[in-house]
């Protein structure tokens, strides 16, 4: 990989990670709720199920998922439903939880969410199938190529998904009134439903 190869992904690595969609769902959710720190355990999942789409693009597994639409779709409803029950339990939360929950955070748990988010999500891997052969180069060795773009797109993904969190962690003070935290609760719960029902919705990409 040239570095004019590579300064072109990363610029289409800035541009995937700053389109809002499931992680950014997820990552705004946990640094309002629970802070920076703890929302970076959520953040740290959604790297590890991007390294797993990596590896499964890498032995060419994408290619079966992009072009079975049985396939596609079992995972596509499998994300779906999870991104729909996320919602279901964000809205129906306590109002009076979140002192608590900035106090003691699942870290594991917070951790499960991401990962199970991106993981989920077909679309993903198949995106991933389709942009990243287009910067890997034919002629040399292969591992070293995957392992820089690997490591761009998680930086990439972890510097984005941090200001998105920081940036809702900044409100978390305001969250202390049970109507706020309802309200919270209901606008996270609706943007992780509305979420799970794009994914249901959608098609192959291509």
């Amino acid at each position: 990989m040239t570095p004019g190869t590579w300064f072109g992904f990363l610029l289409a690595s800035i541009v995937i990670a700053v389109t809002p969609g499931p992680g950014a769902v997820i990552s705004m959710s946990s640094g309002l709720r629970h802070g920076y720190r703890a929302a970076l355990g959520a953040i740290l999942g959604l790297q590890t199920a991007i390294l797993l789409h990596l590896s499964v693009v890498a032995v060419g597994l994408g290619a079966v998922l992009a072009a079975s639409e049985a396939a596609f779709d079992l995972v596509k409803f499998v994300g779906a439903a999870y991104l729909v029950w996320l919602g279901i339990q964000k809205w129906r939360a306590p109002a009076s939880a979140l002192a608590d929950a900035e106090s003691r955070p699942d870290h594991q748990s917070l951790y499960l969410q991401g990962l199970l988010v991106n993981l989920t999500n077909p679309k993903a891997i198949v995106f991933i199938g389709a942009l990243v052969p287009q910067f890997v180069t034919p002629g040399l060795p292969q591992l070293p190529q995957y392992l820089v773009i690997a490591l761009t797109l998680c930086l990439t993904d972890i510097v984005v998904m941090s200001v998105y969190a920081l940036a809702a962690s900044r409100f978390s003070g305001w969250f202390h009134d049970p109507a706020r935290v309802r309200a919270q609760n209901r606008l996270f719960g609706g943007l992780f439903v509305s979420a799970g029902t794009l994914l249901a919705l959608s098609s192959r990409p291509g």
